[in-house]
């Protein structure tokens, strides 16, 4: 039993889980209960890290006290620890980076690299297509985050197909100071009606322009949130306009919001820029995009 406890403490993993913003974001139409969407997501280096120890039971821990109970990463590990009926256990650390509820992905992004984590840490070999159909089952953006990098998203969020990548990019974000909001997507969702519903021209668009090896330009940048988002958070057109007047050439929302971000093709600008709102005592994070 000494021996297995200390085997035990010896096999451990730390893994960096990354946030993500979505450069186009449509919604093509609703089926039930669910919306079927298409959208062009890249991962970027600003991340979580995770710390995976092996252990008789599932244990979780997170810096963030708020984020301890009903966490995906716990779901994650129990969701694979079920459906391979491994009789392994982890002790599983969260040190959260990313800010949370803000559109970035950091619960998804976590959640994938649990099952990643865990099917290497078990020894399980589960191969990628069935860690998908798992990750569909904890939420629409953990598909995504088992790929990385850039990748086009549709249906439910489980059909992922990698793209070329959206490389040498800065991006400045800014985390507004607003009041959180319980179940903000599925607020923001409902607040779309079929007239927001578009067909998939500007993510084809940025596909075309991509596949030629170029980049998404800010003329090709769309989030249906945008048309609902600035009426749902109170005071978030305030924080657009100061990104604006501090040399963003242009201002996204990411994901469901409320994040806004800018981007640029070297690091200079964007440095100036996320300098000037760090003057302003403001929330903001420097980042670029995170290879697959």
């Amino acid at each position: 039993m000494e021996n297995l406890c200390s085997l035990y403490k010896k096999i451990m993993l730390t893994v960096y889980a990354p946030a993500k913003i979505n450069l186009v974001l449509e919604v093509l139409g609703k089926d039930n209960d669910y919306h079927r969407i298409s959208s062009i997501v890249q991962s970027i280096d600003l991340c979580d890290v995770l710390n995976f120890q092996l252990d008789k039971e599932v244990c979780f821990e997170c810096d963030e006290p708020r984020l301890r109970r009903d966490n995906l990463v716990t779901k994650a590990a129990t969701l694979l620890k079920e459906s391979t009926k491994c009789t392994l256990g982890a002790r599983i650390e969260l040190h959260k980076r990313i800010p949370w509820g803000m559109g970035l992905g950091g619960g998804s992004s976590d959640a994938a690299a649990a099952l990643l984590a865990l099917n290497k840490l078990w020894g399980l070999g589960l191969p990628l297509s069935e860690l998908v159909h798992l990750a569909s089952n904890l939420g629409s953006d953990v598909p995504f985050f088992l790929h990385k990098g850039t990748a086009l998203v549709e249906g439910k969020g489980e059909e992922v197909t990698p793209l070329p990548s959206f490389t040498s990019t800065c991006f400045v974000l800014l985390v507004p100071p607003l009041p959180e909001i319980l179940d903000k997507t599925k607020q923001m969702y409902n607040r779309l009606d079929t007239t927001y519903f578009t067909e998939g021209q500007f993510v084809q668009a940025a596909l075309s322009s991509l596949r030629q090896g170029k980049a998404i330009d800010h003329g090709l940048m769309f989030n249906v949130f945008e048309k609902v988002a600035f009426d749902f958070f109170p005071g978030l057109d305030k924080y657009r306009k100061t990104m604006e007047e501090a040399g963003a050439p242009g201002v996204y929302l990411a994901g469901s919001g409320p994040c806004l971000f800018t981007f640029f093709s070297g690091k200079g600008k964007a440095g100036e820029l996320f300098s000037c709102l760090r003057n302003q005592e403001l929330e903001c994070y420097l980042a670029s995009s995170f290879p697959p």
